[in-house]
Protein backbone atom coordinates (compact mmCIF):
# COMPACT_ATOMS: atom_id res chain seq x y z
CA UNK A 1 0.00 0.00 0.00
CA UNK A 2 1.18 3.11 -0.99
CA UNK A 3 1.96 5.56 2.18
CA UNK A 4 1.08 9.62 2.79
CA UNK A 5 1.94 12.00 0.89
CA UNK A 6 1.10 14.83 3.13
CA UNK A 7 0.39 14.77 7.14
CA UNK A 8 -2.10 16.89 8.28
CA UNK A 9 -1.09 17.41 12.22
CA UNK A 10 -3.48 18.90 14.59
CA UNK A 11 -7.26 19.13 15.43
CA UNK A 12 -9.43 16.10 14.46
CA UNK A 13 -12.74 16.63 16.66
CA UNK A 14 -16.73 16.82 16.07
CA UNK A 15 -18.03 19.89 14.38
CA UNK A 16 -21.39 20.80 15.98
CA UNK A 17 -22.58 23.36 13.60
CA UNK A 18 -26.41 25.27 14.26
CA UNK A 19 -27.00 27.11 11.63
CA UNK A 20 -30.40 30.17 11.11
CA UNK A 21 -31.10 31.23 7.46
CA UNK A 22 -31.75 34.68 9.40
CA UNK A 23 -29.45 37.58 10.37
CA UNK A 24 -28.55 36.85 14.29
CA UNK A 25 -27.96 39.31 16.89
CA UNK A 26 -26.44 38.59 20.71
CA UNK A 27 -28.86 36.21 22.54
CA UNK A 28 -31.02 35.66 19.19
CA UNK A 29 -33.14 32.47 19.86
CA UNK A 30 -33.89 31.05 16.14
CA UNK A 31 -35.11 28.34 13.90
CA UNK A 32 -32.49 26.10 12.64
CA UNK A 33 -30.40 23.17 11.70
CA UNK A 34 -28.43 21.88 13.96
CA UNK A 35 -25.37 19.09 12.71
CA UNK A 36 -22.74 16.96 14.11
CA UNK A 37 -20.02 15.83 11.30
CA UNK A 38 -16.06 15.32 11.58
CA UNK A 39 -14.05 18.94 11.84
CA UNK A 40 -11.18 20.51 13.01
CA UNK A 41 -8.84 22.37 11.11
CA UNK A 42 -6.51 19.31 10.35
CA UNK A 43 -9.11 16.82 9.08
CA UNK A 44 -10.70 19.55 7.36
CA UNK A 45 -7.88 19.83 5.17
CA UNK A 46 -7.06 16.16 5.02
CA UNK A 47 -10.75 15.81 4.00
CA UNK A 48 -10.64 18.69 1.03
CA UNK A 49 -6.97 17.04 0.10
CA UNK A 50 -7.94 13.13 -0.16
CA UNK A 51 -11.08 14.69 -2.60
CA UNK A 52 -8.86 16.28 -4.45
CA UNK A 53 -6.74 12.86 -5.02
CA UNK A 54 -3.91 13.17 -2.45
CA UNK A 55 -2.97 10.45 0.20
CA UNK A 56 -2.81 12.29 3.80
CA UNK A 57 -2.37 10.84 7.06
CA UNK A 58 -3.44 12.67 10.45
CA UNK A 59 -1.45 13.10 13.29
CA UNK A 60 -3.44 14.03 16.37
CA UNK A 61 -4.83 13.07 19.74
CA UNK A 62 -8.17 10.46 19.86
CA UNK A 63 -9.71 9.42 22.97
CA UNK A 64 -11.18 6.10 23.63
CA UNK A 65 -14.65 7.31 24.24
CA UNK A 66 -17.79 6.49 21.68
CA UNK A 67 -16.93 9.98 20.00
CA UNK A 68 -13.56 9.02 19.52
CA UNK A 69 -14.39 5.60 18.41
CA UNK A 70 -16.82 7.00 15.85
CA UNK A 71 -14.63 10.10 15.05
CA UNK A 72 -11.62 7.16 13.63
CA UNK A 73 -13.96 4.83 12.17
CA UNK A 74 -14.99 8.24 9.97
CA UNK A 75 -11.60 9.24 9.19
CA UNK A 76 -11.06 5.77 7.99
CA UNK A 77 -14.34 5.37 5.61
CA UNK A 78 -13.32 8.88 4.22
CA UNK A 79 -10.03 7.34 3.23
CA UNK A 80 -7.53 9.04 5.29
CA UNK A 81 -4.80 7.19 6.99
CA UNK A 82 -5.19 7.29 10.62
CA UNK A 83 -2.75 4.94 11.62
CA UNK A 84 -0.44 7.60 13.21
CA UNK A 85 -3.19 9.11 15.69
CA UNK A 86 -2.55 8.97 18.95
CA UNK A 87 -4.81 7.62 21.04
CA UNK A 88 -5.17 8.17 24.30
CA UNK A 89 -7.24 6.54 27.30
CA UNK A 90 -6.89 9.55 29.67
CA UNK A 91 -8.22 12.04 27.18
CA UNK A 92 -11.64 12.55 26.08
CA UNK A 93 -12.09 13.52 22.26
CA UNK A 94 -12.58 17.33 21.49
CA UNK A 95 -15.29 19.15 20.17
CA UNK A 96 -16.34 22.58 18.45
CA UNK A 97 -19.14 24.14 18.78
CA UNK A 98 -20.40 27.02 16.57
CA UNK A 99 -23.60 29.69 15.46
CA UNK A 100 -23.85 30.62 12.39
CA UNK A 101 -26.61 32.81 10.68
CA UNK A 102 -26.93 34.50 7.62
CA UNK A 103 -24.68 37.19 8.67
CA UNK A 104 -21.52 34.95 9.27
CA UNK A 105 -20.31 33.37 11.98
CA UNK A 106 -22.08 34.41 15.38
CA UNK A 107 -19.49 32.74 17.76
CA UNK A 108 -17.90 29.50 18.70
CA UNK A 109 -16.41 27.42 21.14
CA UNK A 110 -12.80 25.40 20.55
CA UNK A 111 -12.65 22.50 23.05
CA UNK A 112 -9.38 21.29 21.75
CA UNK A 113 -8.04 20.63 25.50
CA UNK A 114 -7.20 16.81 24.41
CA UNK A 115 -4.96 17.51 21.33
CA UNK A 116 -3.38 20.21 23.87
CA UNK A 117 -2.61 18.39 26.44
CA UNK A 118 -0.98 14.94 24.68
CA UNK A 119 1.70 18.05 23.08
CA UNK A 120 4.54 16.19 21.42
CA UNK A 121 3.05 12.77 21.91
CA UNK A 122 1.55 13.51 18.69
CA UNK A 123 4.55 13.47 16.81
CA UNK A 124 6.04 10.66 17.84
CA UNK A 125 5.86 8.65 14.23
CA UNK A 126 8.48 11.61 12.74
CA UNK A 127 10.77 10.92 15.55
CA UNK A 128 10.61 7.11 15.37
CA UNK A 129 11.39 6.16 12.15
CA UNK A 130 7.70 5.54 11.26
CA UNK A 131 7.64 8.60 8.91
CA UNK A 132 10.68 10.09 9.71
CA UNK A 133 13.45 10.44 12.14
CA UNK A 134 16.28 13.60 13.17
CA UNK A 135 18.50 11.72 10.82
CA UNK A 136 16.05 11.45 8.07
CA UNK A 137 13.05 13.97 8.30
CA UNK A 138 9.66 13.81 6.47
CA UNK A 139 10.65 15.50 3.20
CA UNK A 140 7.20 16.42 2.08
CA UNK A 141 4.44 18.74 2.57
CA UNK A 142 3.13 19.25 6.05
CA UNK A 143 -0.21 21.45 6.73
CA UNK A 144 -0.09 22.10 10.65
CA UNK A 145 -2.92 23.94 12.75
CA UNK A 146 -2.85 26.53 15.53
CA UNK A 147 -4.85 24.40 17.79
CA UNK A 148 -1.33 23.29 19.00
CA UNK A 149 0.18 24.57 22.14
CA UNK A 150 2.34 27.91 21.31
CA UNK A 151 5.08 25.96 22.95
CA UNK A 152 4.75 22.76 20.50
CA UNK A 153 4.19 25.51 17.77
CA UNK A 154 7.44 26.74 18.67
CA UNK A 155 9.37 23.57 19.32
CA UNK A 156 8.30 22.50 15.77
CA UNK A 157 9.98 25.38 14.06
CA UNK A 158 13.32 24.27 15.42
CA UNK A 159 12.83 20.94 15.48
CA UNK A 160 15.56 18.84 13.02
CA UNK A 161 12.22 16.44 12.64
CA UNK A 162 10.73 18.98 10.13
CA UNK A 163 13.93 19.88 8.62
CA UNK A 164 13.27 19.14 5.21
CA UNK A 165 9.50 19.57 5.20
CA UNK A 166 7.10 22.33 3.19
CA UNK A 167 5.58 23.26 6.56
CA UNK A 168 1.91 24.77 5.28
CA UNK A 169 0.87 26.89 8.43
CA UNK A 170 -2.73 28.29 9.62
CA UNK A 171 -4.28 29.67 12.75
CA UNK A 172 -7.17 27.83 14.27
CA UNK A 173 -8.70 31.60 14.88
CA UNK A 174 -7.40 35.34 15.07
CA UNK A 175 -7.17 34.55 18.79
CA UNK A 176 -4.62 32.21 18.16
CA UNK A 177 -2.26 33.57 15.32
CA UNK A 178 0.09 34.82 18.05
CA UNK A 179 1.57 31.19 17.78
CA UNK A 180 2.20 31.56 14.22
CA UNK A 181 5.36 33.99 15.24
CA UNK A 182 7.66 31.37 15.88
CA UNK A 183 7.48 30.91 11.92
CA UNK A 184 7.82 33.99 10.75
CA UNK A 185 11.01 33.88 9.92
CA UNK A 186 11.00 30.09 8.89
CA UNK A 187 12.80 29.62 5.66
CA UNK A 188 10.26 26.78 4.39
CA UNK A 189 7.10 28.00 5.41
CA UNK A 190 3.58 29.21 4.23
CA UNK A 191 1.29 30.51 6.48
CA UNK A 192 -2.29 30.98 5.70
CA UNK A 193 -4.06 34.04 7.37
CA UNK A 194 -7.45 36.20 7.02
CA UNK A 195 -6.65 39.79 7.29
CA UNK A 196 -7.46 40.09 10.36
CA UNK A 197 -4.84 37.35 11.64
CA UNK A 198 -2.33 38.91 9.53
CA UNK A 199 -2.50 42.39 11.51
CA UNK A 200 -2.11 40.38 14.34
CA UNK A 201 0.79 39.25 13.35
CA UNK A 202 2.04 42.27 12.09
CA UNK A 203 0.82 44.43 15.14
CA UNK A 204 -1.29 47.21 12.40
CA UNK A 205 -3.79 47.14 10.02
CA UNK A 206 -2.76 46.33 6.38
CA UNK A 207 -5.56 47.83 4.00
CA UNK A 208 -5.50 44.77 1.73
CA UNK A 209 -4.62 41.34 1.48
CA UNK A 210 -1.83 42.12 -0.46
CA UNK A 211 -0.21 44.80 1.43
CA UNK A 212 -0.10 42.50 4.46
CA UNK A 213 1.34 39.72 2.30
CA UNK A 214 3.93 41.60 1.12
CA UNK A 215 4.36 42.50 4.76
CA UNK A 216 5.03 39.40 5.95
CA UNK A 217 7.01 38.09 3.91
CA UNK A 218 9.22 41.54 4.57
CA UNK A 219 9.29 40.02 8.06
CA UNK A 220 11.54 37.29 7.23
CA UNK A 221 8.57 34.90 5.88
CA UNK A 222 9.03 32.48 3.12
CA UNK A 223 5.27 32.80 1.63
CA UNK A 224 2.26 34.44 3.26
CA UNK A 225 -1.52 33.57 1.45
CA UNK A 226 -3.50 36.22 3.05
CA UNK A 227 -7.48 36.13 2.40
CA UNK A 228 -10.01 38.91 3.16
CA UNK A 229 -13.48 38.00 2.76
CA UNK A 230 -15.38 38.73 -0.46
CA UNK A 231 -11.73 41.26 -1.69
CA UNK A 232 -8.96 40.32 -3.31
CA UNK A 233 -6.97 37.14 -1.62
CA UNK A 234 -3.12 37.59 -2.18
CA UNK A 235 0.02 35.11 -2.23
CA UNK A 236 3.44 36.69 -1.56
CA UNK A 237 6.92 35.38 -1.70
CA UNK A 238 10.47 37.13 -2.14
CA UNK A 239 9.27 37.31 -6.34
CA UNK A 240 6.03 39.25 -5.81
CA UNK A 241 3.30 39.62 -4.98
CA UNK A 242 0.48 37.46 -6.94
CA UNK A 243 -3.47 38.84 -6.30
CA UNK A 244 -6.74 37.64 -7.10
CA UNK A 245 -10.42 38.28 -6.50
CA UNK A 246 -12.73 35.36 -4.94
CA UNK A 247 -15.95 34.48 -7.03
CA UNK A 248 -19.07 36.57 -5.85
CA UNK A 249 -21.60 33.43 -3.97
CA UNK A 250 -24.14 33.80 -1.60
CA UNK A 251 -22.55 32.38 1.48
CA UNK A 252 -24.48 29.51 3.17
CA UNK A 253 -21.62 28.48 5.94
CA UNK A 254 -18.49 30.13 6.82
CA UNK A 255 -16.79 27.28 9.16
CA UNK A 256 -14.41 25.12 7.41
CA UNK A 257 -13.69 27.72 4.86
CA UNK A 258 -10.03 28.64 5.34
CA UNK A 259 -9.23 24.87 5.75
CA UNK A 260 -10.95 23.80 2.42
CA UNK A 261 -8.81 27.04 0.60
CA UNK A 262 -5.48 26.19 2.17
CA UNK A 263 -6.02 22.44 1.11
CA UNK A 264 -7.42 23.32 -2.42
CA UNK A 265 -4.08 25.60 -2.73
CA UNK A 266 -2.02 22.84 -1.74
CA UNK A 267 -3.21 20.86 -4.04
CA UNK A 268 -3.30 22.65 -6.82
CA UNK A 269 0.29 23.94 -6.31
CA UNK A 270 1.03 20.19 -7.17
CA UNK A 271 -0.37 20.64 -10.33
CA UNK A 272 0.79 24.10 -11.31
CA UNK A 273 3.75 26.30 -10.53
CA UNK A 274 1.02 29.35 -11.85
CA UNK A 275 0.92 31.17 -8.60
CA UNK A 276 -2.42 32.85 -10.07
CA UNK A 277 -3.95 29.63 -11.48
CA UNK A 278 -2.89 27.94 -7.59
CA UNK A 279 -5.08 31.01 -6.36
CA UNK A 280 -7.84 31.06 -8.48
CA UNK A 281 -7.87 27.47 -8.14
CA UNK A 282 -8.40 27.90 -4.01
CA UNK A 283 -10.88 30.40 -3.88
CA UNK A 284 -12.78 28.70 -6.04
CA UNK A 285 -13.19 25.89 -4.21
CA UNK A 286 -13.63 28.04 -1.19
CA UNK A 287 -16.24 29.60 -2.81
CA UNK A 288 -18.12 26.67 -3.92
CA UNK A 289 -17.85 25.22 -0.08
CA UNK A 290 -19.40 28.10 1.63
CA UNK A 291 -22.14 28.55 -0.89
CA UNK A 292 -23.82 25.01 -0.33
CA UNK A 293 -25.27 23.88 2.62
CA UNK A 294 -24.26 19.81 1.55
CA UNK A 295 -21.48 18.38 3.85
CA UNK A 296 -18.61 16.56 1.41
Amino acid sequence: MTGPDILCIGSVLWDVIGRAGVTMSHGADMPGRITRLPGGVAMNIAMTLRRMGMRPALLTALGTDPEGRDLLAAARALGLDTDHVHVAEDLPTDRYMAVEGANGLIAAIADARSLEAAGDRILAPLADGRLGSAAAPWAGPVALDGNLTGALMAEIADSPLFAAADLRVAPASPGKADRLRPFLAHPRATLYVNLEEAGLLLGGRPATAGDAAAALVARGLARALVTHGGDPAADATAEGVVTRPPPEVTVARVTGAGDTFMAAHIAAGRRTADRGAALDAALAAAAAYISSEENP
